[in-house]
């Protein structure tokens, strides 16, 4: 699959993610080199480093520069030289900055004490933030342990010496900043970042998926003693007469996403599912390769539901035309001309927090709740300890019993409370939040059978009832 280009300034210009007031969790993994979940306070400490040094208010540094030099200029002059840990010596110094000042104050130079009026004044704007970061931390498993302590208290350059010093280095290693003597120097050309989608005969991992792979990928695919030691295997089910199609998308895309204002789209489009071809019209969000297959996100016109603005999902493959509009053509809807205007458009950001939530990559559907039940043998095998969704937790038999009382109604409820009693209490029972329909997760149950049994919701659980007894019939003639 051929990859879009990110733009990369020649002139050592951040990428556009590190701009971004809450940082992506790609380029911290990036920047941990290791377990982000371990070192979640290093890689941030690295991005901030990293908007000092390029940012529009850079301090001013000589070239080349040393550990000496950044100091001088990014700490107090009272901040201690020597490898003591910095206590709280001076109230202006960034080294007394928490984690929550440096990411939700409106202006990174804030102190902590700007910080701190700043949120008392805009609790909202502030909690708003936080759960924002909280959210994608946790669909990602990297969220720290007391994670209100760790965003209020930490003081991310409240550490040694040495420590501030490795972090240059590390920097230098992943070349952000050049080697020059015995300092260091800002670089001119940014390196191709390694989380970014790449040819597949590329000498580094072509794209990321969980963070956990990320590092296995940084420490494994350049190959040892001359042997590639590192594979990944990725479904990918896109016919391969249709692999021009989806390249020549992507392209067309990535230009569109490189001018100042993107336009919005019009799509001619094959809906597998209702078996016909629709023209919508939608505001192209990002790439997201999901499972199998390549898909743009996009806001706008939903197929089937006239005068309705919402997410959808468009394979690329089942694409079959794409022409840019302007903002002023009659087709675009009133809604999302509107959400324009105001500078309101959606952001990846929001998929990203939609998918945290529940299960699912139709993460514009309803949310319902999931409650499964595994014989123990699976469970212990296959199931307890993975990581399937930040939702998709265990619960005791009491639990499950409890949660079908509090769903259920009449004579239902009553009905599902007698099979749960027949059911063994040493069984595993899970719960989780997902997407109402969403294919995926339907076809993971599916995979699990005959160790699962759905026991909410009721309609999924018809459905999977009804799809069994049609699927025995296919074996009657076997004894």
């Amino acid at each position: 699959m051929q990859a879009i280009s990110r733009k990369l300034s020649t002139q050592g210009a951040m990428p556009e993610e590190f701009w971004s007031d809450l940082p992506e969790i790609p380029l911290l993994q990036w920047l941990a080199r290791g377990s982000l979940k371990q070192h979640l306070a290093n890689a941030l400490r690295m991005w901030i480093w990293l908007r000092h040094f390029y940012g529009a208010m850079s301090f001013s540094l000589p070239e080349p520069f040393t550990y000496a030099d950044c100091r001088e200029a990014f700490f107090t002059a009272d901040h201690p030289s020597n490898d003591d840990r910095p206590g709280q010596h001076n109230d202006l110094c960034p080294c007394t900055k928490t984690v929550a000042a440096w990411l939700f104050a409106p202006d990174i130079h804030y102190t902590q004490a700007q910080w701190e009026s700043y949120a008392t004044e805009n609790p909202h704007e502030v909690e708003e933030k936080r759960q924002r970061l909280i959210t994608v931390l946790k669909y990602h498993d990297v969220l720290p342990k007391r994670c209100d302590r760790f965003l209020d208290e930490t003081r991310l350059f409240g550490v040694t010496r040495r420590a501030l010093s490795g972090d240059l280095k590390r920097l230098q290693e992943l070349k952000l900043l050049a080697s020059a003597g015995s300092g260091y120097g800002r670089v001119a050309d940014w390196p191709a970042l390694p989380y970014t989608t790449r040819s597949a005969t590329a000498d580094e991992l072509a794209f990321l998926v969980q963070p956990d792979l990320a590092a296995i990928a940084d420490n494994l695919s350049h190959g040892l003693e001359g042997q590639r030691r590192f594979f990944v295997h990725v479904d990918y089910v896109v016919p391969k007469d249709r692999h021009d199609r989806v390249e020549d998308w992507q392209a067309e895309l990535g230009e569109l996403w490189q001018q100042s204002k993107v336009p919005p789209i019009k799509l001619t489009y094959w809906h597998a599912s209702r078996q016909d071809t629709a023209t919508v019209v939608v505001y192209p969000v990002c790439l997201y390769y999901y499972r199998r297959g390549p898909y743009l996100c996009g806001f706008g016109d939903v197929f089937g539901q006239p005068d309705t603005m919402d997410w959808r999902n468009y394979r690329l493959d089942r694409i079959q035309a794409l022409e840019p509009l302007s903002w002023d053509n009659g087709l675009v809807p009133a809604s999302l001309k509107q959400q324009y205007l105001q500078g309101e458009l959606p952001a990846p950001d929001e998929i990203q927090l939609r998918m945290a939530e529940a299960w699912g990559f139709d993460y514009y559907q309803p949310k319902d709740v999931l409650l499964v039940r595994f014989d123990s043998v699976w469970d212990q095998r296959y199931i307890r300890n993975s990581l399937r969704h930040p939702t998709f937790k265990q619960i005791d038999y009491g639990q499950a019993q409890a949660l079908v009382a509090q769903t259920l109604r009449g004579e239902l409820r009553q009905q599902m409370l007698d099979l749960l009693t027949s059911r063994s209490d040493q069984d595993a029972y899970y719960r989780a939040v997902y997407r109402r329909n969403d294919p995926n997760v339907k076809q993971r149950l599916r995979a699990w059978r005959p160790h699962i049994e759905v026991l909410l919701p009721w309609p999924l659980r018809q459905q999977f009832g009804q799809e069994v007894m049609v699927e025995s019939q296919f074996y009657q003639d076997i004894v």
